[in-house]
């Protein structure tokens, strides 16, 4: 089931544009789906310069309501509407007279993403706030070992991810540029993905020269929950297996920070994924994940013959076999034969029976 991808560029075409927010848009749409996720698929959904907050909102509900992992790239402005002082994303048509009527409020983030699972849910933010609105969010907070969270206002529900910055107003009849959502787009480009965490290190030093010590930066992991163990078995046994995988993939993610990408930690939730996917009926993500853990497990110096080599192995093996698409059995047949020729296993035979398999795969066309 593939992921979805939101990516909004927002800011009012007239004398009250701040930043040139779409400007980024064509680079972020450069960046192929399944690198724009984290995931191995995704839908995407474009938003340059909306006109209607409705509009807008049906768009966020939309993704909002999809299963498996959602991702929200947000590049715009922030002002307060007059009359409740709550930070809205000035669109297309928005005036500071008009806030009220014709931008997005900020708080509908929260509401439409309140009801998904936890961990399932990013958002990257680079935001320009008025005068104003800079005046309320308060003085800026440098990130440090601890991230701070966002501030009230800006609240997108503590089960999501968010990750960004609000710099504060240009210079008078200057326009700016998402320079932090560039950064993080130049640096998908290069086709992979990091953690979260570590995309957002990367963008923020990248643009640290005009931005340090000024920008407000946006860092909240999301509490994962108490016990991940039972909440992706519970996500599972409920038929949400993207939202199960989706989970699984943040906690991999966080322990690969915290301990290393190679660790037992990060590993153990790699496994998990492997079988999730089993589970899913999706044969070729199982087999596929397996042999990465495999790999990674030679390459970190375990021998041949450990347990958990010969488990990885033997699984992708055995989901190897319940492939039913041969264009997808033929792509991994070599990968798993190289790997049976180092990890023969337990079982006599298994190297000559990948082989067999494969001369049969070729005569298949």
């Amino acid at each position: 089931m593939p992921a979805t991808v939101l990516l909004l560029a927002a800011a009012p075409l007239g004398r009250g544009r701040l930043v040139d927010a779409a400007s980024v848009l064509p680079v972020l749409a450069a960046v192929p789906p399944a690198v724009l996720s984290g995931a191995d698929s995704a839908n995407v959904v474009e938003l340059a310069d909306p006109l209607e907050p409705q509009a807008v909102l049906t768009r966020l509900r939309a993704a909002a309501a999809a299963p498996g992992p959602l991702t929200v790239y947000v590049s715009g402005q922030l002002h307060l509407d007059r009359r409740q002082r709550l930070p809205h994303l000035a669109l297309a048509r928005t005036t500071a007279s008009t806030v009220r009527y014709t931008a997005l409020p900020w708080h509908w983030f929260r509401e439409e993403l309140r009801l998904r699972p936890a961990g399932a849910t990013t958002l990257i933010l680079d935001l320009r706030a008025d005068a104003e609105t800079w005046r309320t969010l308060g003085a800026p907070r440098p990130p440090g070992p601890t991230p701070p969270g966002p501030p009230d206002l800006l609240d997108c529900g503590r089960d999501n991810a968010v990750y960004g910055r609000v710099a504060p107003p240009p210079s008078r009849r200057t326009v700016a540029v998402p320079a932090y959502m560039r950064a993080v787009a130049t640096i998908l480009r290069s086709g992979r993905r990091p953690p979260v965490e570590e995309l957002h290190q990367q963008a923020l030093a990248r643009i640290a020269p005009e931005s340090a010590g000024v920008d407000r930066v946006l860092a909240q992991p999301g509490p994962l929950p108490g016990d991940p163990h039972a909440a992706v078995t519970a996500a599972v046994r409920s038929g949400r297996h993207a939202d199960a995988d989706a989970l699984a993939a943040r906690l991999e993610q966080a322990a690969g920070l915290a301990h290393g990408p190679v660790s037992e930690e990060a590993m153990h939730w790699t496994e998990v994924r492997a079988d999730l996917a089993m589970l899913a009926g999706d044969a070729v993500r199982s087999c596929r994940t397996w042999l990465s853990v495999a790999t990674a497990r030679l390459s970190a110096g375990q021998p041949v013959d450990a347990p958990a080599v010969e488990a990885a192995v033997d699984r992708a093996h055995h989901q190897w076999g319940r492939i039913g698409d041969p264009v997808h059995a033929r792509e991994l047949g070599p990968v798993l034969a190289q790997l049976r020729g180092h990890v023969p296993g337990r079982r006599e035979g298994a190297l000559d029976h990948v082989r067999r398999q494969l001369q049969q795969l070729q005569t298949q066309g």
